[in-house]
């Protein structure tokens, strides 16, 4: 499930160097054996600080630059030292050291401090100064602001005293001889009191800030912030719900490694630590080792969220007593954490989307196994989504497994839906944007593509990549914006609620409260506080998730919208159709490339106008639930949200398009579909009833397509029973293709038709297809069989045409004073055929009286009356064929 890349190995990367360093110098004697080397600090930039000791007698503090790759000798102490805490300015001329000292046989009788702690110049080696020796330990953590200076001739200190207080001493410094750098005033440090009083500390070394807890009658969780002006302040405090004082001892978290700490304050009643994300989240996870009755439970609490998720599990196995090696680690994957408890299971627990357990996933067994590392590996925890093996020295990174993900959602019949629903929203949220991930993905829905019994993959599929685009632009949109179809039921149901041996339940927790200039602060405080208080308005507000679906009504109005023509309706038509443009033209900046699947290349009225409806409903859905996001940035971002979505089911489209090979000939109507097209038509079916139960628009074409497919695919009678059932709609410019041959597209400006030809034979009037045009046409709309018949090369649609010609002219010209009728001496007159001869006189006057109103179409006149008179005449006497 985790993938372990290898960052740091300390035998390979510090221990080889040594040896090699040391011996090109000749010091061969003291390398010759087993260096004891300790891994120390990690800062900000990622430099490792370790120690050292040789055979001579002396200690050394190096540094690794995972930059650089390269090794660089800090300090040396002439003696061997117990180093148990290290850290080194951002400037690299100090050092602060806290030393482990053991009284020695024969210096009982003097007394001599536990810790001492030291500040050492080390740019070049000039001075030390004693910081504290005291009886308790101590860990040092310079602190590593932003900021735009090269050169800052001051430092700032945290000595973190295991008796329960914190204090920052302000070093100042000053450059001498152009390049030496001292302690301007050591013997009088400036220094102040941070915290006090606390149990359990914890350094956050990318956003320094330090998160401590306090415990009188309540335990509260408190947060100081260090800026880069010197300054600090406690920003943040929170009453957690924790047994009665959780931690007899004192915790450090991310403050460096002591190796040399008493045995006896090893074992951990209790592991807490406090995850943030910078999009404005954070999470405190704690847990107590599993007992007797082999079930362990830990708690996260969502800050951001309002409420804490309580876990239990059931271990399987051997029952063993309580101990630190039933404690699980937290680590943070992007907005995921990672409960993993070596040997029982692994949860990746979603703290975006928490409602629902099927949108975290949980294993156990083999598939909680993390291989790289052994049975009696010591694993530490670090931020950025890392681990340290202290037993090996080795530093992994730690991403999911993408390859193992998609085993698992192939593993159809073996496993259960809420393991494969997670598995999805795992590949498709944190791994992408991935074309290649995702073609994997896509081809998984190709061979999957009936819903499954909980949920529908390909809905799914697509709200998930759409939730992608827009989940780190604000986290208040994660109450607002669907992110799964299981929200759209009514139920949901048992097997999408329930994981086998573990069980959860949710509280509300006390309301964070936010001190002094969090409340001006920007950036991650601001987004923190304000979805804190957004989630007590989500809390009271109906169903603030948008959801497409309720846009039915709407929808269902719209359409008969279009047919009206009331002024009030075509000044909402217009506002569509600009919401509508907006995202066409986004759609087609993305798509300059020569298109695999003809799509986006006609109008599609009813695709068009539910385009302009979903933009529509969703910018009022926002503007209503989330203004402080600002009405342009709504703008873009839901024009943006749509056209994600139509490029998303494009992309859809070609490749499957792509998988089963399919060219051009597809769209000849002549031919009948192979195999592929037939896997093609049954997963273009599978997308448009997803999208049609969530409401959502289809990129235009994609109905005139899927009805080429199904004549090629379908029997003729299943074919016209799909489209009774709506599911194939008869766009004109399929009908017109069936007819004519020819594409018929509309030009939105001129509200003109154009005709452009198509490489393909249309389909020929014999008996077969006959009857199914003709069948096509009693379907069609009158507005729309007006024009396609017109375009139909048919004695019947000829005969159609001349009588619509003759009555609208005659009707037009009803009203005229005068005889009609005059002879007329026109050479060419035929009048073999009185009754035709005579009517034909008729329309040849008014012609030249009246403008022809329909001359823009078919270039009718009374000329083609009488040639399609004649003609339908011959046939029904049986002298001429159709």
């Amino acid at each position: 499930m985790l993938q372990l890349s290898a960052t740091f190995d300390l035998q390979q990367d510090v221990v080889s160097s040594i040896f090699k360093k040391e011996a090109t110098v000749g010091i061969i004697k003291e390398y010759s054996g087993i260096v004891d080397t300790r891994i120390l600090n990690i800062e900000r930039d990622g430099g490792v600080l370790y120690s050292w000791k040789g055979e001579t007698g002396t200690t050394r503090i190096g540094k690794y630059d995972p930059n650089t790759r390269q090794n660089k000798l800090l300090y040396t102490f002439d003696k061997q030292v117990c180093v148990s805490s290290c850290s080194l300015n951002k400037e690299e001329t100090l050092l602060a050291v806290s030393l482990a000292q053991r009284t020695r046989t024969e210096e009982r009788l003097r007394p001599v401090s536990k810790c001492l702690t030291l500040l050492i110049e080390i740019h070049p080696i000039n001075n030390t100064k004693v910081l504290k020796a005291v009886d308790c330990r101590v860990r040092v953590q310079f602190l590593h602001p932003d900021t735009e200076r090269d050169s800052v001739l001051e430092s700032h200190l945290l000595l973190v005293a295991e008796d329960g207080y914190v204090e920052q001493l302000h070093v100042m410094l000053v450059r001498q001889e152009g390049y030496r750098v001292v302690m301007l005033n050591p013997e009088c440090l400036a220094k102040d009191r941070v915290a006090e009083e606390f149990s359990w500390v914890q350094w956050d070394s990318q956003t320094q800030r330090l998160f401590y807890l306090t415990y009188r009658e309540k335990a509260v969780l408190k947060c100081v912030q260090f800026c880069h002006d010197r300054n600090c302040e406690t920003l943040f405090e929170l009453v957690l719900e924790l047994p009665s004082n959780p931690f007899s001892c004192m915790r450090f978290v991310n403050l460096g490694f002591d190796h040399h700490q008493e045995t006896q304050q090893e074992r951990e009643e209790m592991r807490m630590v406090v995850i943030t994300n910078n999009t404005g989240s954070m999470c405190v996870c704690y847990s107590q080792p599993a007992c007797v009755n082999q079930e362990i439970t830990y708690t996260i609490v969502l800050v951001h969220r309002g409420c804490s998720k309580t876990f239990s599990v059931a271990l399987d196995g051997t029952p063993s007593p309580c101990g630190t090696d039933l404690l699980p680690l937290f680590i943070p994957i992007g907005y995921y954490v990672v409960v993993y408890l070596s040997g029982h299971f692994l949860h990746c627990i979603n703290t975006r989307q928490q409602e629902l357990l099927c949108h975290s996933l949980f294993l156990s067994g083999v598939d909680a196994e993390l291989g790289v590392l052994g049975s009696d590996s010591v694993v530490l925890s670090l931020p950025e989504s890392s681990l340290l093996d202290l037993n090996t020295g080795r530093m992994y990174t730690v991403d999911l497994n993408p390859s193992f993900l998609m085993d698992l959602l192939h593993c159809s019949h073996s496993r259960p839906d809420a393991q494969r629903l997670a598995a999805l929203h795992c590949l498709l949220l944190y791994m992408g944007p991935n074309a290649a991930l995702e073609l994997k993905i896509i081809d998984w829905i190709c061979d999957n593509v009936m819903p499954f019994d909980t949920f529908d993959q390909i809905q799914e599929f697509i709200l998930a990549s759409l939730y992608r685009i827009i989940y780190k632009k604000c986290l208040s949109l994660d109450e607002v914006l669907p992110y799964s179809s299981v929200f759209e039921k009514k139920k949901v149901p048992e097997a999408l609620d329930q994981v086998p041996g573990v069980t959860c339940t949710t509280e509300l927790h006390a309301e964070p409260v936010f001190k002094g200039k969090a409340r001006s602060l920007q950036g991650y405080w601001e987004e923190l506080q304000w979805s804190t208080e957004k989630m007590k308005y989500f809390e009271a507000v109906p169903n603030p998730r948008y959801r497409a679906s309720q846009n039915l009504p709407d929808w269902t109005k719209l359409l008969t919208t279009l047919k009206s023509k009331n002024k009030k309706a075509s000044n909402y038509l217009r506002h569509i159709e600009e919401n509508t443009k907006q995202v066409l033209s986004m759609v087609d900046s993305w798509n300059l490339d020569q298109k695999v699947v003809p799509l986006f290349q006609e109008e599609d009225s009813q695709q068009r106008a539910l385009i302009g409806l979903m933009v529509d409903k969703l910018r009022e859905h926002l503007n209503r639930h989330l203004p402080r996001l600002g009405k342009k940035k709504i703008d873009v971002l839901v024009v943006n949200y749509v056209a994600k979505l139509l490029e998303l089911i494009r992309r859809m489209l070609e490749s499957v398009w792509l998988k089963y090979k399919l060219g051009p000939l597809v769209l000849c109507l002549k031919q009948r579909g192979s195999s592929a097209e037939w896997a093609v038509f049954h997963v273009m079916c599978r997308i448009l009833e997803a999208t049609k139960t969530l409401c959502l628009p289809l990129p235009p074409g994609y109905h005139t397509l899927l009805s080429v497919l199904g004549v090629r695919c379908l029997p003729r009678h299943t074919f016209l029973q799909y489209v009774d059932h709506g599911v194939l709609q008869l766009t004109e410019t399929f009908v017109s293709r069936l007819m004519t041959g020819r594409c018929v597209l509309m030009n939105t400006e001129s509200e003109s038709w154009q005709y452009s030809p198509v490489l393909f034979h249309n389909l020929d009037n014999s008996d077969a297809n006959e009857e199914l045009k003709f069948s096509i046409l009693k379907r069609l709309p009158e507005s729309m069989e007006q024009r396609i018949c017109h375009l139909w090369d048919h004695p019947i649609s000829s005969a159609c045409i001349s009588r619509d010609y003759v009555r609208g002219l005659l009707e037009k010209h009803a009203k005229t004073k005068g005889s009609m009728f005059m002879e007329r001496d026109e050479p060419g007159f035929r009048p073999e055929f009185l009754p035709l001869t005579f009517l034909t006189k008729i329309l040849l006057d008014v012609e030249d009286r009246a403008l022809n109103p329909f001359e823009e179409q078919e270039n009718v006149d009374a000329r083609f009356v009488e040639e399609t008179a004649l003609k339908q005449t011959l046939i029904l006497m049986g002298f001429q064929d159709k």
